[in-house]
């Protein structure tokens, strides 16, 4: 049934597809050859089909893998976080999903009221935590002129330690909602935004994500607003990229799937925009890896290439 499922969420046909399964995972996960990917739009998928597969996701990684029932996740009024609640009130009943909202002061009351209304309309639990104490507990007596990406991580940082830790209040696990346009542009902070151990959202585009939401019912005043940190007014994510993410998911598909730069300029892109994601791209390899270990022996943890060891 899972198999069906994801064929159908790619809107691929059985018979004509070659296929190899990645073994040694929970779900079935295969690669696709020989696939004309110019004839259509890449990135469309059967949204309804999705859903139903991250769904069965978080069931099998955090109830029947790891036997947690809970799901802890920071709920900031954006469309990613808001489709990771719909995905796991479905997953774990809505009595079991503890939104938690994480202000700082520079917040917009929008992001506050849209994180309310995803609570409110799915029935869930949620505790508004401000974050300005501990950031500014650092700030106002070490770093009083900090810029702005600086203090962007570092609130991104201290939103990590609330929600581990009421994870361990409550016995569930962090959930992440880092979509796969930001994992790949690295537009996250290190060792914060990536921290949750399950992420429902990483291999998926932005515009995805998006047609996600439309599936969910989530509030159209949440899917039709523009990205934004919110630390700044005004700043929004596609402003700090220099592109949309219509156009830079493309490009994005196509360079993860082999397409030398050329090519995808013959696709109708402009060079400038292709140099500027191949650069955002190239540029934050480090930020996709654990830290890099040197390798004293053949049982290095998850590093020596003949057989990674983790015991």
């Amino acid at each position: 049934m899972l198999i069906q499922i994801f064929y159908e969420v790619l809107g691929l046909n059985q018979e004509i597809l070659k296929y190899r399964r990645v073994i040694g995972m929970a779900l079935p996960v295969f690669r696709q050859e020989n696939q004309s990917q110019e004839s259509c739009n890449p990135l469309e998928i059967n949204a309804k089909l999705a859903v139903q597969w991250l769904v069965r996701f978080l069931v099998d990684e955090c109830k029947n893998r790891r036997g947690v029932d809970h799901a802890i996740l920071g709920l900031s009024g954006g469309v990613d976080s808001a489709v990771v609640a719909y995905l796991c009130a479905r997953a774990f009943g809505p009595q079991n999903v503890h939104a938690i909202r994480m202000p700082y002061k520079k917040s917009s009351q929008e992001s506050l009221d849209h994180a309310d209304l995803v609570a409110h309309d799915l029935g869930l639990s949620v505790t508004t935590i401000p974050i300005t104490a501990m950031v500014d507990g650092y700030l106002s007596s070490i770093e009083p002129e900090i810029s702005g990406q600086r203090l962007g991580n570092v609130c991104a940082r201290c939103r990590m330690i609330v929600l581990f830790d009421q994870a361990s209040k409550l016995n569930g696990l962090p959930i992440g909602t880092g979509n796969k346009s930001e994992r790949l542009f690295g537009y996250f902070t290190w060792h914060a935004d990536d921290s949750p151990p399950i992420n429902p959202l990483g291999d998926l585009f932005k515009t995805q994500v998006w047609d996600i939401a439309r599936e969910l019912g989530v509030p159209s005043e949440i899917v039709n607003k523009a990205p934004t940190a919110d630390l700044v007014e005004g700043q929004t994510d596609e402003g700090d990229f220099g592109i949309s993410y219509a156009d830079a998911d493309q490009i994005l598909h196509y360079m993860t799937s082999g397409y030398p730069k050329d090519k995808i300029i013959a696709l109708g892109f402009s060079p400038e925009q292709v140099a500027l994601v191949w650069k955002r791209v190239s540029s934050t390899h480090w930020k996709r890896r654990l830290p890099t270990t040197a390798m004293m022996s053949y049982s290095a943890i998850g590093e020596y290439y003949l057989r990674p060891v983790d015991y």
